[in-house]
């Protein structure tokens, strides 16, 4: 992903107007028709230059057009709220999800795991199934479902992408992870955007 948005930057750093390429005289030129070495140079430090731009602060992948298994918001802390506490707040409302899963089991009822919390509110996690529905059995060899959920920080505000890595449908599974987290923000003071009506 990293190596996308790279080159997706660098692209657009390269055909923008606000950058011009090292351009080299006519005269530039050493008599066997090649580029000098300062105009190499040059050249070179600009494109390495170009692609060590860091890229869009934390971007997270767009869920597929028409997907019934990915969904995004976007939860905004109090503008109070020092992006350490916030991110605080948000390690707490993570953390606050039943680890049984909801409705008995049959939302998340394989519990979760933090995968990476890397301290600046950037967090991954696994969420899965209890593997014991019909589905997980008929379709994924009794094994639970996993669902990930990815959330980064994005100027005062937090992205979220909850999706299923298997199926087309989630049957509502990651509406109610994301509604359960989203309830416990918003006693916090935060507001969201992207939430199902």
């Amino acid at each position: 992903m990293k190596i996308i948005q790279t080159t997706a930057l660098m692209a657009t750093i390269v055909t923008s107007q606000g950058f011009v390429a090292p351009q080299q005289p006519k005269d530039a030129t050493t008599a066997l028709g090649m580029t000098s070495r300062r105009d190499a140079l040059a050249t070179s430090f600009a494109t390495i230059l170009a692609i060590s731009v860091p890229s869009a602060a934390y971007a997270i992948d767009a869920c597929p057009k028409g997907s019934k298994n990915c969904l995004r918001q976007t939860w905004t802390p109090p503008s109070s709220t020092s992006a350490a506490d916030a991110t605080s707040q948000l390690r707490d409302a993570l953390n606050a999800y039943p680890q049984e899963g909801q409705e008995d089991g049959k939302v998340d009822g394989g519990g979760y795991t933090i995968v990476s919390d890397s301290g600046d509110g950037s967090f991954k996690l696994e969420y899965r199934s209890s593997g014991k529905g019909f589905f997980a059995k008929s379709f994924n060899g009794g094994k639970p479902f996993i669902d990930d959920l990815v959330i980064e920080p994005n100027g005062s505000a937090f992205e979220f992408r909850s999706a299923s890595r298997l199926g087309d449908s989630d049957f509502g599974v990651n509406g109610k992870r994301l509604n359960y987290i989203g309830e416990l923000l918003k006693e916090k003071g935060w507001t969201g955007v992207g939430l199902p009506n």
